[in-house]
């Protein structure tokens, strides 16, 4: 497995080896000793799996607060998203910055958002398929949001203001700056 930390160093993008004959592939896509091996010891509780049948919709930005704080490993099995992973740690060097990848079935790449930062994506093909295994339960008293399109946050959402697809739940959440402090670095 490759592991690349990106700008924000604690984000990563892991890649697992696919094997490919006549038949398709083959790819293991968690090893917890190899991944171990390279100094990644998150425990994962709960996998989850979304469909959005449409290009542009948007989920997030989530996370989960103290005792139920969240890590994800996401990936991509059908379609694409570009995925993002926004620092909101309180004295962080990188406090409000924010990473995005380009998640596919066909880079294959996953991406390792920690605790401590807010997640979305947006999906730039319909019927896009994702999965992502968590480090905590779901805990509905834990979850926060912040709107998709904060300005302070200024993300590079691939879709036109007006076009988005959101729950009504992420259209009714605050910006980042309405929030209080839930992590510090």
């Amino acid at each position: 497995m490759k592991i690349e930390p990106l700008t924000i160093p604690e984000v990563l993008l892991i890649t697992p080896p696919r094997f490919t004959d006549s038949r398709g592939f083959f790819s293991e896509t968690w090893v917890e000793s190899k991944l171990a091996a390279n100094g990644f010891s998150h425990r994962f509780v709960q996998d989850n799996h979304s469909l959005s049948t449409e290009a542009g919709t948007i989920r997030g930005l989530h996370c989960q607060i103290a005792p139920s704080v969240q890590g994800k490993l996401v990936r991509v099995v059908r379609g694409s998203v570009l995925d993002i992973a926004v620092d909101i740690r309180h004295g962080s060097p990188s406090f409000g910055k924010h990473v995005a990848v380009t998640l596919s079935a066909a880079n294959w790449v996953q991406l390792w958002i920690p605790g401590g930062f807010l997640h979305g994506f947006c999906t730039l093909e319909p019927e896009t398929e994702v999965i992502y295994k968590v480090t905590a339960d779901y805990d509905k008293a834990a979850e926060r949001a912040v709107i998709w399109n904060d300005p302070d946050l200024a993300l590079p959402w691939p879709v036109a203001p007006g076009k988005e697809l959101l729950s009504d739940k992420d259209r009714a959440v605050p910006r980042l700056a309405e929030c209080d402090e839930w992590f510090r670095y």
